[in-house]
């Protein structure tokens, strides 16, 4: 939906769309004297829950807007409305939470603290460019988003002739692992011809499998998922070879 008064182009776009383990997509529109300015792709997770939560879109490679403005509220309660701490391109802070993402973007985040469990929020980022702005509006609930880094140390060692031992500790950023346990699934697939196989471990199996394979060379990899099946699966842990 666009309107035109005088110089100034005002364009809405009402999104319905829900995608398993994503936020929300409610709103985008852009308010512009000029060319139309790109607008906030968002995305967010919670990367240890409940306390870490990050909203992240890339920055324009060509035409960065001025600056951002980024505020949440809950869904009820609108009129109470919170800044999110902004997390720019290349500062440190950015550079390690931009190390556990496959994505070559240059990130901007938006880190929300101590959100509160079973609730729907409300996110707001504006881009604000020279003489016109867009913006991106989305909700999301904690317990939807919840996406762990990937497990870390992941080594394969010979049991004894015939077995394996594949090892690996959980994500250093998952803070409360004795309040919110994490469960884990394994992928292997022989090096040179294999079809991956893979198979999710019971909480018992907290940081260790003993596999019985055949005599070969393979690869192996790990994912992390909160106990309950809160969000998804962490992206895979890079491939380790016997």
């Amino acid at each position: 939906m666009a309107a035109i008064a005088g110089r100034v182009c005002v364009t809405v776009v009402l999104l319905v769309c829900v995608l398993g383990g994503q936020a929300l997509d409610l709103l985008m529109g852009t308010t512009t004297s000029g060319s139309s300015p790109s607008t906030p792709t968002v995305r967010c997770r919670c990367a240890s829950y409940p306390n870490v939560t990050l909203c992240s879109w890339p920055e324009p490679p060509h035409h960065p807007p001025t600056h951002y403005i980024a505020t949440y509220s809950e869904r009820h309660r609108q009129s109470v409305t919170k800044h999110c701490h902004l997390i720019q391109p290349g500062s440190s802070s950015s550079d390690v939470i931009s190390a556990s993402s496959s994505s070559s973007d240059r990130l901007w985040h938006c880190h929300m603290p101590s959100l509160k469990l079973l609730t729907d929020y409300i996110i707001n980022v504006t881009a604000v460019y020279s003489g016109s702005s867009s913006f991106h509006l989305s909700s999301f609930m904690l317990e939807d988003i919840v996406k762990p880094d990937p497990p870390i140390d992941v080594t394969v060692s010979p049991r004894d002739s015939k077995r394996l031992l594949l090892q690996w500790s959980p994500p250093p950023t998952w803070a409360h692992l004795d309040i919110f346990p994490l469960k884990y699934q394994i992928k292997y697939q022989r090096e040179s011809r294999g079809i991956p196989r893979s198979y999710n471990l019971g909480p018992i199996e907290s940081n260790w499998v003993v596999l019985k394979l055949k005599p070969g060379a393979y690869l192996f990899q790990v994912c992390a998922k909160e106990l309950l099946n809160l969000g998804e699966c962490s992206d895979w842990s890079s491939p380790v070879k016997n």
